[in-house]
């Protein structure tokens, strides 16, 4: 493994990007920004590398992106009805920033933050204090992203968080893929399985209403490897909502701590497998939708269109504050909110 690292200035401060190339030539770069994936070259069947993540040709412009592209959101990832929360009697507004819902903890929330970090023999840790009052939730939160590349082509993130007060606290990796490589038209033709006969249903502003539904004979059903394109259209409220697919599916046979596998992408041209693992007990799915307009790809000359890449973002589920029957997303002084996901790149 070799890791270099390089230093850009910006007008919020310098930050760095480490570049990681194990011994198959297969490389990840991570940014300081966001704690940010920015780029991960893998093999087709043939053997030939490409960019299979989505990002831009300035460093810089991962501040303030509306895609949110590869980056660590939090404190509190995905939404919160009305920006409103409970916790032991005291109510609390945070800012809204996604229709009435508070998105991804907000406008300056931890993906537009510059992490401190640490090189390690086979991959790079960035931390992050996130103070009391920080974008107006309860407690200092002390945060940890290790990754760790290896030879095997498999992505580890291994994120922690302890806090001095009662909070909420809800973290995952926002990178959008394409197996085809960057800048190569949309993800329609991927073929995608969940590990999930179930799924969240929202109202039109992507709030789950509560229920855990089943996917059998809807258009939300990947319990068996389907084209991402093939309903994307169909006209049902959850595709109706967010323009394709922006939703939560439940992990079949979730326990705490323990390490699934939990989603399958396959491209059938390149023969690129993605298999993604974790300890969470929801996936959030996103195909793009509303990617035009993003900052100039990596190539430079033009913003990304819609529908090309889509983000697998396991996590907890939106709005779990307001909802006793979600898993719980509340930590307390003395524990650790502790959870893994693996992004495996493999050929088919």
């Amino acid at each position: 493994m070799t890791i270099t690292k390089e230093t850009i200035e910006s007008a919020k401060g310098r930050f760095n990007i480490y570049t990681l190339v194990n011994a198959t030539g297969a490389a990840v770069r991570l940014s300081e920004i966001g704690a940010g994936i920015v780029a991960l070259t893998a093999p087709d069947c043939h053997g030939r590398l490409a960019d299979v993540v989505l990002g831009y040709a300035q460093p810089t412009d991962y501040f303030y992106d509306g895609p949110c592209a590869g980056k660590i959101p939090g404190r509190y990832a995905n939404r919160i009805a009305r920006g409103q929360f409970n916790l032991d009697g005291t109510d609390y507004q945070l800012a809204i920033n996604n229709g009435p819902n508070a998105l991804h903890g907000g406008p300056e929330g931890f993906s537009n933050k510059i992490w401190q970090s640490e090189p390690t023999e086979s991959g790079v840790v960035f931390t992050l204090t996130s103070p009391d009052g920080d974008e107006n939730y309860p407690g200092t939160l002390q945060v940890r992203a290790e990754y760790i590349w290896n030879d095997k082509n498999e992505l580890r993130l291994n994120i922690s968080a302890t806090t001095d007060k009662k909070t909420v606290v809800n973290l995952t990796n926002h990178t959008y893929w394409n197996l085809c490589g960057e800048n190569r038209g949309t993800v329609l033709n991927h073929h995608m399985q969940l590990m999930c006969s179930r799924y969240l249903p929202t109202d039109d502003t992507l709030i789950p209403t509560g229920e855990m539904a089943p996917v059998a004979g809807t258009p939300m059903d990947f319990t068996r490897p389907k084209r991402l394109g093939m309903h994307l259209k169909k006209d049902f409220p959850a595709l109706n909502y967010g323009k394709g697919y922006d939703n939560c599916w439940v992990v079949d046979d979730w326990k705490p701590g323990e390490l699934k596998l939990v989603a399958r992408l396959m491209e059938p041209f390149s023969c690129r497998l993605l298999e993604v693992s974790t300890t969470q007990p929801a996936a959030q799915v996103y195909t793009g939708n509303w990617l035009a307009g993003s900052p100039l790809n990596k190539g430079g000359l033009r913003p990304y269109n819609d529908y090309e890449g889509v983000a697998i973002e396991c996590q907890g589920m939106p709005d779990a504050p307001n909802h006793p029957n979600f898993p719980s997303q509340v930590l307390s002084p003395g524990e650790t909110y502790r959870h893994t996901i693996v992004f495996a790149l493999k050929t088919i």
